[in-house]
């Protein structure tokens, strides 16, 4: 439990910040006198010693409040810090002075304010990642969605790794490599002309600026004195040169705290580099290394296996996790006869320990490598009317559908938002195509304005020829004709069930989906559109009381804005955790089971083919077997590994071989048990269950 502390306590170590603490945590939270690394295995307590570390350089006055940075990968990593710490300030305006936050926020936060040292208006546009699709699809002149999707990867791995259009196209060594940095150094144009950003680009521009003038780069060193990064191993060249930037400096002693675990890194598909680590002792020679190997969350055997396999990697850092929770259960691993019979058995087990145990659903996690997994679970689960969540898949808002008719509610609500504005015009298209745009970006820009202002502003007609600006105004008048119907909170305006229908109706989006989809997925997506529709005119008329007016356009818009950012965080539900290991990682659950560990699922080994280097296979299987790692220790109290000897694969059946890493795990040497274990008849189940319920009466 957090111990709060009060101003003007002293800084020593007999000092409430440091109760409870391990003698590694407290050197951690103790050390003051330059840069610090700090390895934190998996349920080591890092988060305590970011935040406990916070209170501590605050309350012996070391630092200022205001001039220290938490930096980590999450919204909701970023707000469990912010509540720890003030719960530990709670008569402090202290809190609200930090600076806590993911890296990208601190990088909106940064272009916000240095704006025109980068030639950008004020209220520039950040493009998600579906408008950022839809942008790359134009330029591409591709229908196919995954090589879209493997053009805008590669975009956003050359961002990440600092290196620009030019660059990406001297350094093609294929027709392929050439094609994508064409079309990278067109959607940098492109989104320069709309005066836009992606996501990597709240980055990589910061970076860009600080690198360009020295005298912001002071500017912000002076504002931000100390900085403590989290997750450091997740950490991608761009974001590694941001902390340097940020903490090194004439004359200027490096002080930050990185903390993180070369055995958790487990993203480099996305740019994130294990190499960061090793920069980081040759950047920085006076570092500072602590080893944080108490675990707080485990048995021992659970533990055991978890260093058994990750010893096969080699190490940047030695470390060896061990716990005072004692032995605990035996870790299993178990062969299933297919995959239909292991969800069967897994969901037997989980409601058998339930019973046993009288444990809640949320206790509970069924982890898996790849998200087409969790379906025979989803339906063994439902089977069984157990309750569960999903963790890793696409909730219903972000459906590229659903998005669309978002952006229309969102541009009726505020003319100015910008890629609402894009993805409205382009949804279905209105003859307006990505040259009329680009055109209409740069004139906004030049006069610091939005699209839609644009549009009308005088002086456009000069840089549009008609045949392009009558479709864009065409396509801006409906939408004013829109918002004077939806009405402002001033003013009544129509019902917004009827304006919805008539919204669709207006776009023709039924034909829309029919045209750009085949039947199928075209159906799909207009049910799900019927779907939202329905669910919006139920929440402005059935969702409000009797005395209520019908709430209006504009209403329903700022509640759906309000909806989506709040989707998923409607509290604790008591249900099993279904969710791929990467989604899992943060997380800890009393009993786990690990599904699918099997050569060519886990390791994953499908995009592996016989003329690729030895070395690059090789960082793979490293990386998968990490990927084991962060699986194994999410479990607290019991794990069991299974696998499968058949599985259903492009409508066979394939004999399947259990993971080496289920070897690795060195079950037979202690008491865990590696053996399989009989698959139980619907018969025997049922026996089993009566057996537990006598034995509960008895």
């Amino acid at each position: 439990m957090l111990t709060s502390v009060r101003k003007g306590q002293s800084g020593n170590m007999s000092s409430a910040v440091f109760n409870g603490l391990n003698p590694q945590q407290r050197e951690a939270v103790a050390y003051l006198d330059g840069p610090c690394l700090v390895l934190a295995g998996a349920g080591s307590g890092k988060t305590r010693v970011i935040t406990q570390k916070t209170v501590h350089m605050i309350e012996t006055g070391k630092y200022e409040a205001k001039h220290i940075a938490a930096l980590t990968f999450t919204n909701k990593a970023a707000a469990e810090m912010r509540e720890r710490i003030s719960r530990m300030l709670p008569d402090s305006e202290d809190a609200s002075l930090l600076t806590i936050s993911t890296f990208h926020s601190l990088g909106v936060q940064i272009l916000r304010q240095e704006y025109a040292s980068l030639g950008m208006k004020p209220r520039f546009s950040i493009l998600d990642s579906d408008d950022c699709f839809a942008l790359i699809q134009d330029l591409s002149k591709k229908t196919d969605r995954k090589i879209i999707r493997d053009v805008q990867t590669g975009i956003s791995l050359w961002k990440n790794a600092m290196v620009s259009p030019d660059m990406a196209m001297k350094s093609a060594v294929s027709e392929q490599d050439a094609y994508v940095a064409r079309v990278y150094r067109n959607y940098a144009a492109t989104l320069s002309a709309y005066q836009a950003v992606d996501f990597d680009d709240l980055i990589r521009l910061p970076v860009e600026l600080f690198r360009q003038h020295p005298d912001i780069r002071d500017r912000w060193q002076r504002r931000l004195r100390y900085l403590l990064v989290d997750e450091y191993q997740d950490t991608n060249i761009c974001q590694y040169e941001l902390v340097k930037l940020l903490v090194t400096g004439p004359g200027k002693k490096p002080m930050f705290t990185a903390v993180g675990d070369d055995d958790q890194a487990i993203y480099a598909w996305r740019g994130a580099t294990i190499e960061n680590l090793n920069a980081l002792q040759q950047d920085f020679p006076d570092l500072k290394v602590i080893r944080l190997e108490q675990n707080y969350r485990s048995s021992m055997r659970i533990l055991q296996a978890a260093n058994a396999v990750i010893g096969n990697n080699p190490k940047l850092f030695e470390k060896k996790l061990w716990s005072e929770h004692g032995l605990g259960d035996p870790v299993s691993a178990k062969m299933m006869p297919d995959e239909e019979q292991e969800a069967e058995q897994v969901v037997m087990q989980l409601s058998n320990r339930r019973f046993e145990r009288r444990a809640k659903y949320s206790d509970f996690a069924i982890l898996y490598r790849s998200n087409y997994q969790a379906r025979v679970f989803e339906t063994a689960l439902r089977r069984e009317n157990i309750p569960y969540t999903i963790s890793g898949g696409q909730s219903f808002f972000s459906r590229a559908e659903i998005r669309d008719l978002i952006a229309y509610l969102r541009l009726i609500a505020n003319l100015d938002d910008d890629p609402a504005f894009i993805r409205a015009i382009t949804a279905p298209r209105r003859g307006v195509g990505e040259g009329t745009l680009r055109t209409l970006g740069t004139f906004a820009g030049q006069w610091q304005c939005s699209l839609f202002e644009a549009a009308y502003k005088g002086g456009v007609d000069a840089e549009l020829p008609t045949r392009q600006l009558r479709p864009l105004r065409e396509f801006c008048d409906f939408i004013n004709h829109i918002e004077e119907q939806a009405g402002r909170p001033s003013t009544k305006g129509e019902p917004a069930a009827q304006l919805l229908d008539g919204l669709v109706k207006a776009i023709d989006y039924e034909r829309y989906l029919y045209d750009a989809f085949d039947e199928r997925t075209a159906k799909t997506k207009w049910q799900n559109v019927l779907e939202f529709t329905d669910w919006l005119k139920n929440k402005c008329c059935g969702g409000r009381q009797m005395d209520e007016p019908e709430r209006t356009l504009l209403e329903v818009t700022q509640m759906v804005a309000l909806m989506t950012m709040l989707e998923g965080k409607d509290g604790e539900q008591d249900a099993v955790h279904l969710s791929t290991l990467h989604a899992a990682k943060g997380l800890e659950f009393p009993h786990v089971f690990l599904v699918g560990v099997e050569e060519g699922l886990l390791p994953n080994t499908s995009h592996h083919t016989d003329d690729m280097p030895s070395e690059l296979l090789a960082q793979r299987i490293q990386e998968e077997r990490r990927l084991m790692y962060v699986g194994i220790t999410r479990a607290q109290r019991t794990l069991q590994v299974s696998w499968c000897r058949k599985r259903h694969q492009a409508r066979e059946i394939v004999d399947r071989e259990p993971s080496r890493f289920i070897r690795e795990m060195k079950l037979d040497e202690g008491d865990a048990v590696p053996k399989s274990e009989e698959v139980l008849t619907p018969k025997q189940r049922i026996a089993h269950l009566k057996a537990l319920l006598n034995a509960k009466k008895a």
